[in-house]
């Protein structure tokens, strides 16, 4: 890696030599950082000096405010330039994982919307009966295109089953419609969300991250 200090940038005392003393400094150094792939500018500040600190006059202020090897001001570079690499890998990170979220979300949204759709055409399926949560029933569909539900499923139709089956779905208490392959697992969610919700004032208070059944 070639590292170049900029000159015009850089405080008089480093050209002029230790016997000439001098106050006046940059209040940033610039740094070029040039390696295989590309060119860094790096922008080293540096503390404003002065010959009089707090109205008392320095004996030599270039004692005082003069640095010591060009070097440091390499290493200071490179800290800065090192800083700058892991800020953006880590907000490229927190950034890839918001979009990582953001395509769930919307997986999520649109599955909502399609059961929302699904729900909504069931249930202006033609029906005879006051259909109630928790009973399961047949969607049938005439020659003329016609849906209804039927309590009757296909098994108990036998033979005889006079129109298309087009399938079973159980009717929630929320007025949802779950299909009937899965029925199961739906009812062991809720079945899960049921017991929490009973025993809820037992779930100990936590204020700090619990990874408590997360690790062995």
């Amino acid at each position: 890696m070639l590292l170049t200090l900029h000159a015009e940038h850089l405080p008089l005392f480093y050209f002029l030599g230790p016997a000439v003393p001098t106050t006046q400094s940059a209040a940033e150094v610039y740094v070029t950082m040039s390696d295989s792939d590309a060119n860094h500018m790096t922008t080293v500040a540096l503390v404003e000096t002065s010959s009089d600190p707090s109205g008392l006059r320095l004996v030599s202020s270039y004692q005082t405010n003069r640095i010591g090897d060009p070097s440091d001001l390499v290493a200071l570079a490179q800290q800065i330039q090192k800083a700058d690499d892991f800020i953006r890998a880590n907000a490229c990170n927190r950034l890839t994982t918001i979009a990582e979220q953001i395509c769930f979300l919307q997986e999520q949204a649109r599955k909502v919307l399609e059961e929302a759709k699904r729900d909504a055409d069931l249930h202006h399926a033609a029906c005879n009966v006051v259909k109630k949560p928790g009973n399961v029933y047949y969607l049938y569909r005439r020659e003329s295109s016609q849906r209804y539900f039927s309590i009757l499923s296909p098994k108990e139709w036998g033979a005889s089953c006079p129109h298309e089956f087009l399938g079973a779905f159980k009717l929630q208490h929320d007025m949802s419609w779950t299909p009937f392959n899965s029925i199961e697992k739906r009812d062991a969610e809720i079945n899960m969300i049921d017991k929490l919700l009973s025993h809820q004032t037992a779930l100990p208070e936590c204020r700090e991250p619990n990874f408590k059944g997360l690790l062995n």
